[in-house]
This record gives C-alpha cells, sequence and structure tokens, in this order.
C-alpha cells in the first residue's frame, strides 16, 4: 500500500530545474494508466545513434568528444532548439564555466550512462537542470547537480537529514536520478522526449497532456504538447547542447577522458581536524552539510584519484576529535548512549563517531562531546544595503553555504528575512 501511495506523488512531483515556471496549481492526486497511443512507442524524432567517428568511446580525446561520438537524438530545427543554440553562442564563456564545475565528475556521469546502455544526451541534463552547481537549490525544494525534489529523492532511497542531503552527492544522486528516468522511458513507452519532459514537470501532467492531444486529434509529439512554459524549453535546452557538441559551433573546454575520482567505503562518520588539508573532500562530497563533519552521510566517500592511501592513513590515525567547536556533555550515573542521543536529538551513531567509541560501554564522569556546534547557531536578520555575499564576507563563511543552510534557490534577499548561520567557535 505504501508503495501504491509515494506513487500517486510521483506523478506531480517531477524534478524541478533552476529556470523559471509558473506556479503549479495543486491537482487531484490519481494514478493515471500508462497512455494507450500507438505514436508514443515512436520517439518525437528518430533516436538512432549518430555515430560521428569510427571510434571507441574510451578512444575519445576528452570527455565531451567522448559525449559527442555517441550522440543519439536526431538533430532537430525547431525554432525553440535553434533559440537556444543562438543564446549559447552569444555567452561564450558560458560552457568554461560549465566545464570548471563538471571536471571532477563529468567522467563518471557519462560512464553510468554508458553501464545502463542509456541515450548518452541524459549526461548533459546536469548541465540544463543547475549548470553543474552540486549546491543549488530551487525555489520548488529541489536540489544537486540533478536537481531532484525530496520525495522523488527519498522515493529512490536518498537520505536528507540535518547534516547530510544525499541530492548532492554524486553517486547517489546520479543513481537516483538515472533510475527516475528509465521508469519514465518505460511509463511513456520508449519516448525519451516525453520521459524527459515528465522528469522536469511530473509525469501525471505529459501524461494529461497527451491524452488531451489525442481526444482533439493532435499530434502527441513533444513540441506539439501543451506544457508549462518551463517544461517546453527544457527538451529544447538539451537538443541545443547536444547540437552544440554535435556541429562543434561551441568550444568545449577539454576534460580529460579518464576516472577522476575514486568512491571508497567509509564505515563510519568522521570529524575532520585538519579542514585545510582536506578541503577538496568538501568539493567532492558537498552533501555534508556541515563540513568538516563527515556525519550521517552514505557508505561511500568520494576521493580524487590517488588519494586512497593517504585517507585511510588519516583515518587509521586518526587524532583526537578538535573539541573547542562542539559541546560538551558529562556523563551521569544511569546515562546510556542512546538516552544521551535522544536527550539531544542526535543519534547514537552520530555520539559514538564524534567521541570515536567502539562499543558503546560509557562511564560515569566521563566527558562526551556532542554533534552540536558550541553556541554558534545564529539568525541573522537582513538589514538594508545587505547581500548574500557581505554577509558571508562578514561571518566568514561562504555564499554556498548560507543558500544550503536556508534552501535558498536565489541571491535575492529581502529586508527583514531571517537567515541561520553556522559558525565555528574561536
Amino acid at each position: 500500500m505504501r508503495i501504491v501511495f509515494i506513487s500517486l506523488f510521483l506523478l506531480l512531483s517531477g524534478c524541478a530545474s533552476l529556470t523559471d515556471s509558473p506556479t503549479e496549481v495543486e491537482e487531484t492526486l490519481v494514478h493515471t494508466p500508462p497512455v494507450e497511443d500507438n505514436t508514443l512507442a515512436k520517439p518525437s524524432e528518430p533516436v538512432t545513434p549518430v555515430f560521428v567517428e569510427n571510434i571507441l568511446p574510451s578512444e575519445a580525446e576528452d570527455v565531451w568528444h567522448r559525449i559527442r561520438i555517441q550522440l543519439q537524438f536526431a538533430p532537430s530545427t525547431h525554432e525553440r532548439v535553434q533559440n537556444r543554440v543562438d543564446w549559447y553562442l552569444k555567452h561564450p564563456n558560458y560552457m568554461e564555466t560549465i566545464t570548471k564545475r563538471a571536471e571532477p565528475f563529468l567522467y563518471y556521469i557519462v560512464n553510468e550512462v554508458e553501464r545502463r546502455s542509456l541515450p548518452i544526451e541524459l549526461a548533459l541534463m546536469p548541465l540544463i537542470e543547475s549548470d553543474f552547481d552540486t549546491s543549488a537549490y530551487s525555489h520548488k525544494h529541489a536540489s544537486g547537480l540533478w536537481q531532484l525534489t525530496p520525495l522523488i529523492a527519498k522515493h529512490y532511497g536518498i537520505k536528507i537529514g540535518p547534516w547530510y542531503d544525499g541530492r548532492q552527492d554524486v553517486i547517489d544522486a546520479t543513481n537516483a536520478a538515472l533510475d527516475f528516468l528509465t521508469y519514465l522511458h518505460k511509463r511513456f513507452d520508449g519516448n525519451w522526449y516525453h520521459a524527459i519532459a515528465a522528469y522536469n514537470t511530473g509525469e501525471g501532467r505529459v501524461a494529461r497532456a497527451i491524452r488531451n492531444n489525442k481526444k482533439q486529434g493532435k499530434s502527441t509529439d513533444f513540441f506539439h504538447l501543451k506544457l508549462p512554459r518551463q517544461t517546453r524549453h527544457y527538451v529544447p535546452k538539451l537538443l541545443a547542447a547536444a547540437q552544440l557538441l554535435r556541429e562543434e559551433q561551441m568550444a568545449f573546454p577539454k576534460i580529460a577522458n579518464q576516472p577522476t575520482i575514486d568512491v571508497i567505503d567509509m564505515r563510519h562518520g568522521v570529524i575532520l581536524d585538519d579542514k585545510k588539508k582536506w578541503a577538496q573532500l568538501e568539493v567532492l562530497n558537498p552533501g555534508y552539510t556541515r563540513f568538516p563533519a563527515l556525519l550521517d552521510g552514505p557508505k561511500h566517500l568520494v576521493l580524487r584519484k590517488g588519494e586512497i592511501k593517504n585517507w585511510q592513513d588519516y583515518v587509521a590515525n586518526l587524532p583526537e576529535m578538535p573539541s573547542e567547536q562542539w559541546q560538551k556533555y558529562t556523563i551521569r550515573r544511569g546515562d546510556s548512549l542512546s538516552v544521551i542521543a535522544q536527550r539531544h536529538s542526535i543519534t547514537v551513531s552520530q555520539l559514538k563517531s564524534f567521541n570515536q567509541l567502539k562499543s558503546s560501554r560509557i562511564r560515569a564522569g566521563d566527558t562526551l562531546m556532542l554533534p552540536i556546534l558550541a553556541d554558534k547557531q545564529i539568525e541573522y536578520k537582513v538589514k538594508s544595503g545587505d547581500s548574500l555575499w557581505r554577509i558571508a564576507r562578514h561571518f566568514d563563511v561562504t555564499v554556498s553555504k548560507i543558500k544550503q543552510w536556508n534552501s535558498l534557490s536565489k541571491d535575492v534577499l529581502r529586508i527583514g528575512d531571517k537567515l541561520t548561520i553556522f559558525l565555528a567557535a574561536p
């Protein structure tokens, strides 16, 4: 029954991108059966491999080249696609920014798309969804490279909590996004354009648009469907990016066609005592919202290639945890880890990780550190003249962290807004 209940919500919840979209009216939660339409068995346009060069993907010069030689969606001359191509061409520095952000993750994403035998164009979706910004938030509370909503993320097993948001983890988020797209492709009988549109706006809305066109005797081709403005331009953005690659109309700075990261098992949480030394971890593991506390995350950690041995040595000789920035608790007679954890709204696992405990045995009189910042969570009220940059500079934190802590999708602030800021104790 729970699975059925979740599927009802999935009809309307699609993954929201960062571009503007009209306000959605609450709709009746009715599960729409698969649309029986022979036109759905065929894509909006031919979807057959268009191999530009007769070489293997592993032989490509770089990752963008690897994508280009495997493009499958046929070129489109539709006005919406060409308008987006023109936009890209008028912003020649755009791909430089995208490439810089994508460099740590694109090879992994491409490899996962290939492993599942999915169209390589899907590897370009983070470009459309988030501009490859791992910390991106939308007004619909979608987050991460793939802009997964909380409902979709949790349905596909992604953990979201006060210390960790798996939508920003490239491994879990990519798996969930590709699982969702695979489901939508089957749901719409092999039509990738409909599936991609449903990823953006929800499968129920796309199914209704198809059904309405059928009733009116109209084509169910994607470009003929009545969909929200954002979604009407969503698929064309993807096709435009693919066209730029295929026809080499724009420079895509090279990304080495080789693995850039390693994914290793992580059995328990870790608190880093040297934030500067491991600063790259924050870039590669942006799901940890209170870095340098690596708590409540997945059972893996993403490292730069060649860093496994250094990390293993560090964990094996983990120094005592820095205590000045965390609250302390003196164990009383009758206490247990579960009692202490419940009292402070944390988990036993967090408590053991924070104190490097190998067992649950504790002794009255000993001191435990709690994974709670030492009186340094503050509320800041936005004043006239404030900006995220000014506030971040004042508190010596980053703009992206302020946006992450407060689920902000834009940089715009209003006087009187309240922001939560987390500060490390001096």
